[in-house]
């Protein structure tokens, strides 16, 4: 089994979006972290040790030039492989969001925004992820999205605006937790 990678930098994220410019960094929570450090052990350990079984398996069955399980089996564990490393290298560029660092007088990754649409009235909480953790079904809203980029560094009760393929949104901003 590979070993667990911990050995992130842990930066207090001031909000700036000239901060988030760096193309190669992955920007996570310790809860994202947390998420791929298993993902990365699961299939390094559990799942690359069963397809070894299977490709086995498959070597029982004869002739490998004509055998689809084997063939099956060796894909598999390139796209495990290939999954590997790209677990690897955003663990390697990963920059830690000390979310018990945060405030709440602005909005920065980690904070859970709540804001009010001022042309419906409708009221949405988003947290603010990096990109690898965002989900939008689960309120969690990437920092590179429209969004995101609009309510970094805004205040409560600041009002945004928000370019998107459908014309422009205004949100007001109600709150900001950690």
């Amino acid at each position: 089994m590979m070993e667990q990678l911990s050995t992130h930098s842990i930066i207090e994220y001031e909000g700036s979006p000239e901060h988030m410019a760096e193309e190669t960094r992955t920007v996570l929570t310790p809860e994202g972290l947390a998420k791929l450090n298993e993902r990365l052990d699961y299939l390094a350990g559990t799942r690359l040790n069963e397809i070894a079984q299977q490709i086995e398996i498959a070597r029982g069955f004869g002739d490998l030039s004509e055998n689809a399980e084997y063939d099956e089996a060796k894909k598999e564990q390139g796209r495990v492989a290939e999954e590997i490393a790209r677990i690897q290298e955003k663990l390697r560029t990963a920059e830690i969001i000390d979310t018990d660092a945060l405030g709440t007088d602005v909005v920065t990754i980690g904070c859970k925004v709540k804001v009010k649409n001022a042309d419906t009235g409708d009221t949405i909480t988003y947290t603010i992820v990096g990109a690898e953790e965002a989900d939008p079904f689960e309120g969690r809203i990437s920092n590179e999205s429209p969004v995101g980029k609009a309510l970094l560094g805004a205040k409560k009760n600041a009002t945004v605006q928000v370019n998107i393929p459908k014309g422009v949104l205004t949100y007001k901003i109600m709150s900001i937790k950690r």
